[in-house]
């Protein structure tokens, strides 16, 4: 090829690119990516934690609603059966009176609960400690159960002077057997390997009491305080109604013996609605309580929402 030849060539074609690379491969194909669903988002409807404050609600809302329908079709009389607007609006016009009557039960109530809480925790770790003990003093504390409060109620009211004081050992009395018979089993309620795995390590009376008894104990506990505290509220209302005492500071329990003799129907009702809701409250305050200290780690918590 001579120049001109070479020349015509390179205008006519152009300037030449390099070859291309070589395509290596690995010896396998790469998997096309799936795009990922977003995840379905579950109906609040459909949670478990909202069903138990929903559905509750909705019963309530059902049944208030045919309550109010009865007694408005049926002319029901007030001093009878007041209609649930009735008593929401004695709620409103005597709330000074029922909340100060509430606060009076509530403190008793509390106090109650206090006190058969510490005393029944103290004769459970006593009960543990001996069979001899436990056979000589349990019978006592069944006795204490199943003695109608209303029957020794007016001889601690003579016996002790001070009104607060009196009513206060009357509710402790119905609210400490729950305690004391759920702690107690607890207690018992040791899982024997553990306790011959902690025998085998010679661990001592407290070591095994601090580490194993007390942490297998803690659900048994938990549910008999749920139980004591229902019952320090109505033992703290019996007491009220069996001192019948009168003036300032008086509880729930007066305004429901005042209303009667007054035929005030409606705050009775009132009144009545407001020791339900005491009640049902602490039972909440409890159980919460209770998932707080053994949602981490024991069975019985786990999984709920």
């Amino acid at each position: 090829m001579n120049t001109a030849t070479a020349h015509v060539d390179m205008k006519g074609l152009g300037t030449a690119e390099p070859p291309a690379a070589p395509i290596r491969t690995t010896g396998f194909v790469a998997a096309p990516k799936r795009r990922q669903r977003p995840a379905r988002r579950t109906p609040w409807l459909a949670l478990p934690a909202v069903q138990r404050a929903v559905l509750p609600l909705l019963v309530a809302a059902v049944l208030l609603g045919l309550w109010q329908a009865w007694v408005v079709m049926a002319d029901v009389p007030a001093y009878l059966v007041p209609a649930p607007t009735r008593i929401a609006a004695t709620l409103v016009e005597d709330f000074a009176l029922l909340t100060g009557a509430l606060w009076t039960t509530l403190k008793i109530t509390l106090l109650a609960f206090l006190a058969s809480t510490v005393v029944g925790v103290a004769v459970a770790f006593l009960f543990v400690q001996s069979r001899w003990i436990e056979t000589a003093l349990f019978p006592y504390a069944v006795l204490l159960q199943v003695t109608p409060i209303v029957a020794i109620a007016p001889l601690i009211i003579i016996w002790v002077k001070d009104p607060t004081a009196s009513l206060v050992i009357c509710a402790t009395l119905v609210a400490l057997f729950p305690v004391i018979a759920n702690t107690t089993l607890g207690l018992r309620s040791v899982n024997p390997g553990l306790a011959a795995y902690f025998q085998l390590n010679r661990a001592t009376r407290w070591q095994t009491l601090v580490r194993l008894r007390i942490p297998s104990a803690l659900p048994y506990f938990f549910a008999g305080l749920r139980i004591s505290a229902g019952l320090a509220l109505i033992g703290a209302v019996v007491a009220e109604f069996v001192a019948g005492t009168g003036g300032t500071g008086t509880g729930l329990a007066y305004q429901i013996l005042q209303s009667g003799y007054q035929l005030a129907i409606p705050r009775m009702f009132a009144a009545l609605f407001l020791i339900s809701v005491t009640g049902v409250l602490l039972f909440v305050a409890l159980a919460l309580l209770t998932r707080a200290v053994l949602g981490g780690w024991h069975e019985s918590e786990q999984g709920q929402a």
